[in-house]
């Protein structure tokens, strides 16, 4: 009975010592913060229309900008704002694979196509680099 009772406490201690005491991969997203980007997704995607003409006049010029740029900025609009109403909506289910991820592709291998995870920001710059691109970063 002793052996068994020190087998036991041991097979305790050990599972307690092989468990992980720091937060899982996805922990930092979840259903508050699908609530967030889908509001800031509808109240400031309309950012994105000034964020492309500025963009596409760095990289090809006052024509380009005031078309395509402003084709481009519109259907990113349209775009943040279905998105943001999808996550609005579903937002205490984990819905992209199971996880609270967004569900649009990333802009981190994609330059110029993806979509950041909030919209852009416009005037004064904050400590958040996922909103500002400067030309020399192309």
């Amino acid at each position: 009975m002793k052996k068994l009772l020190c087998a036991l406490l041991a097979a305790a201690f050990c599972s307690a010592a092989y468990a992980d005491i720091q937060a899982p991969p996805a922990s930092a997203y979840g259903p508050t913060r699908k609530l967030g980007r889908g509001i800031g997704n509808i109240a400031f995607g309309i950012t994105e229309i000034p964020f492309q003409l500025s963009l596409i006049n760095d990289l090809e010029g006052n024509a380009a900008a005031w078309s395509y740029g402003l084709v481009r900025g519109t259907g990113r609009v349209l775009a943040r704002l279905g998105f943001g109403i999808y996550e609005v909506a579903l937002f205490p289910l984990p819905t992209h694979k199971g996880t609270y991820y967004p569900p649009y592709r990333s802009d981190i291998p994609w330059i110029n196509s993806g979509y950041s995870e909030f919209p852009p920001e416009l005037g004064f710059e904050t400590r958040y680099d996922y909103g500002r691109i400067y030309p020399d970063s192309y």
